[in-house]
């Protein structure tokens, strides 16, 4: 028997292998070099190699095609998804790296303390081991949606999981809340992955291969076989588990909360992006013969998914939980653009990248929030009278939460109409009446926190809007302009997601 020769597309695989490499060696600095000097190797470390990768992204524009024997697979969705992925790893590394927030009181003064007390009273999560654990994650979100065989994505799926188990269990003032955070993620995580590993045995089992192709193939000259079915349905539940869809949600709203902020940043905007990508390829590439099949019961879960978590949002006081449910609302209004169209496809594009970039500015505000002592204050009934101690920062959450609502101007409503339309032009017009119901319910919870922070009277806990770095309101003026920007003249992300919408086969 003859094995072909392997080959190996350097250049096709270069983003994750710059990640990896600077992983690899984010480790090895620190286990060598001293305490004092490991932040600010690993800042650049970490900076030169996300900002390399990005250019690696752009590159392969014109450079796309298979990779490995077929393992990856670059094509449009991949360099529209791996560029995403970058672009909030980059955001999320600002809040990550920011050393000490110079908190103020409401008049001016600042919170006594020396530096390294100041540090102390952040969330924890600038430890020098976050960055290679950072690195290490982000590779696997990059390889995770172009992955191109089953087995492939399950090492992506490890790969990016396990360091942000560890990452979500980082926070020092909420210790405890944020070890059994990362614990509930950890377990609930390991269940998923041996459902999603049975799935892959199943079908492995039915079509004698683990490309996504040749799956595809296998089930076109037999379909609806029980094996390939119940194949399908564990596979989808372990990858339902990454999005957060019902009922597979359960952990969504505790490790939102419990792990520290700057790390639920990252986790909600890449980890859905990097997961969403996958489950497409998944549907679109390996499973269009049993279209029939799995179609019902993705519109199924996008219609309890959507409801179920809007009526929870609406009870949340805390507001990471409340944009824990939200995350789970969003994946359900997701799951409306997987229908197997080119149009469904580019509209799910375009509100990942909107909705990226929404998390991304809500949080790097939120972590800004502090009590008097430095910690941070998530519980919105003491966000009462926020626009008159800091307006700017109500301002900003007040446009962060319109645009998650979907309301017109803002990238939000763009990216609902795009998915609305979609999953209406399939004959989903049940779904999109449903979406719009839990839209509505869901504006509301939005709603009542920016009445809280304009329109009520200051609560008796004070709240200390800290000054961000440089680098953090960078970010979040970036992400609001952006956000606008696209609400206003949404048409060039719209093209540039719909020039990507095609996976290759």
């Amino acid at each position: 028997m003859t094995f072909p020769t392997p080959s190996i597309e350097y250049a096709r695989l270069s983003p994750m292998l710059i990640v990896f490499s600077a992983a690899v060696v984010g480790l090895l600095l620190e286990a060598l070099l001293p305490a004092q000097n490991r932040y600010r190797a690993q800042l650049a470390l970490s900076c030169a190699a996300l900002i390399a990768s990005f250019a690696a992204v752009l590159s392969l524009a014109g450079n796309r095609g298979s990779a490995v024997m077929g393992s990856v697979m670059v094509d449009g969705p991949a360099v529209f998804l791996q560029g995403a992925i970058l672009v909030v790893a980059m955001a999320a590394l600002a809040p990550i790296a920011e050393r000490r927030l110079a908190a103020f009181t409401p008049q001016g003064s600042t919170v006594p303390g020396t530096a390294e007390e100041q540090q102390a009273a952040g969330d924890g999560s600038i430890q020098t081991e976050v960055f290679p654990l950072l690195l290490l994650a982000t590779g696997g979100l990059l390889l995770f949606p172009v992955a191109s065989d089953l087995l492939t994505i399950f090492v992506a799926l490890e790969v990016l999981s396990l360091p942000l188990y560890v990452l979500c269990g980082l926070a020092r003032r909420k210790r405890l809340l944020s070890q059994e955070a990362a614990l509930k993620y950890l377990l609930l995580g390991a269940f998923s992955s041996a459902l999603f590993v049975y799935g892959i045995a199943l079908l492995y089992g039915y079509t004698g291969t683990l490309t996504l192709t040749g799956i595809a193939q296998a089930i076109g000259e037999q379909p609806h076989a029980s094996l390939a079915v119940t194949g399908m349905g564990l596979l989808a539940a372990g990858l339902l588990f990454k999005v957060g869809a019902v009922p597979f949600h359960c952990w969504v709203p505790d490790v939102y909360q419990g792990a520290p902020t700057p790390i639920t940043l990252f986790m909600a905007a890449a980890t859905k992006i990097a997961a969403f990508g996958a489950l497409s390829r998944v549907f679109y590439v390996a499973l269009p013969g049993l279209t029939t099949d799995w179609r019902p019961v993705l519109s199924a879960v996008a219609a309890l998914t959507m409801l179920i978590a809007a009526v929870l949002t609406v009870t949340q006081t805390d507001i990471k939980r409340l944009l824990g449910y939200s995350a789970v609302a969003n994946a359900g209004f997701l799951l409306l653009g997987v229908s197997g169209s080119q149009a469904g496809l580019a509209s799910t594009l375009f509100y990942l990248a909107t909705y990226g970039l929404a998390t991304v500015g809500v949080f790097a505000v939120i972590a800004v929030l502090r009590r008097p002592d430095g910690s941070e204050e998530t519980e919105t009934a003491y966000w009462a009278g926020l626009s008159r101690r800091s307006p700017t920062a109500a301002c900003a959450v007040a446009l962060f939460l319109l645009a998650l609502a979907g309301i017109p101007l803002t990238s939000g409503f763009v990216a609902k109409f795009a998915v609305f339309q979609a999953a209406a032009a399939d004959g989903a017009g049940a779904l999109v009446v449903v979406g719009a119901i839990s839209s509505a319910i869901i504006a509301f919870a939005y709603a009542r926190i920016i009445v809280v922070m304009f329109f009520h009277e200051p609560a008796d806990r004070t709240i200390i809007a800290a000054q961000p770095s440089g680098p953090r309101l960078a970010v979040i003026a970036v992400a609001a302009a952006t956000i606008v920007l696209a609400g206003v003249v949404p048409q060039p992300l719209l093209d540039l997601a719909s020039h990507a919408g095609q996976f290759s086969r």
